[in-house]
């Protein structure tokens, strides 16, 4: 077994165990190997930038932290808790490449799209099989749908997203990424989910 894949599995059983994996996470953020491809991918949440009015909580990475710790509560309202934590951890792994400053506004186009095939390459690098990664991947694809189905965007892929996966679970990661915030508003966000599934299921 390779350093990765050992590293892949300490990482792992911290998402799986701990109630609050970010805790084990943060102890690890400066550790050599952390910073070492496929890891990299991770590591660059810590220096990315999110806008202060959506994100208050600071960086990608600091907001990541919250949402696993929020996925972990959760996690076992999922039927794959194994692929709902690694999505939660690498949801947003496509902001570093695709966030930019326009008009004086941090935006992250398409960092959904992106982070599924950076997804994919990560786990495909700690050696994991094709239906796990097609699973997690699915997850980090569609995690943004919420939002674009919610303010009726044309972004919006219902049919496609249905194709590729689970509503329910996307609805539960969708929550976790929207608790993932300072000050979030647990029933608000609540509301929002149902009624995302309601139009995604009408």
């Amino acid at each position: 077994m390779t350093d990765s894949m050992n590293f892949f599995e300490e990482i792992e059983e911290h998402l799986l165990n701990d109630s609050k994996p970010s805790e084990y996470l943060n102890s690890i953020k400066d550790n050599p190997e952390f910073k070492k491809h496929p890891f990299d991918y991770l590591n660059k949440l810590i220096q990315t930038e999110q806008s202060p009015k959506y994100h208050p909580e600071g960086s990608v990475w600091n907001h990541t932290m919250l949402v696993i710790d929020g996925a972990a509560k959760v996690k076992n309202k999922s039927k794959n808790k194994r692929a709902f934590m690694w999505a939660a951890l690498l949801h947003d792994i496509g902001k570093p490449s695709t966030t930019r400053k326009r008009k004086g506004k941090i935006t992250s186009y398409d960092h959904d799209k992106v982070g599924s095939e950076l997804a994919e390459e990560f786990l495909l690098e700690v050696g994991q099989d094709e239906e796990f990664i097609k699973e997690v991947t699915a997850l980090v694809r569609y995690h943004m749908q919420i939002l674009f189905v919610l303010n009726n965007l044309p972004f919006a892929d219902i049919s496609s997203m249905k194709d590729h996966v689970d509503i329910n679970e996307i609805a539960l990661l969708g929550y976790c990424d929207r608790m993932g915030r300072l000050n979030a508003d647990s029933s608000k966000e609540q509301k929002n989910i149902e009624e995302f599934i309601r139009k995604v299921t009408m």
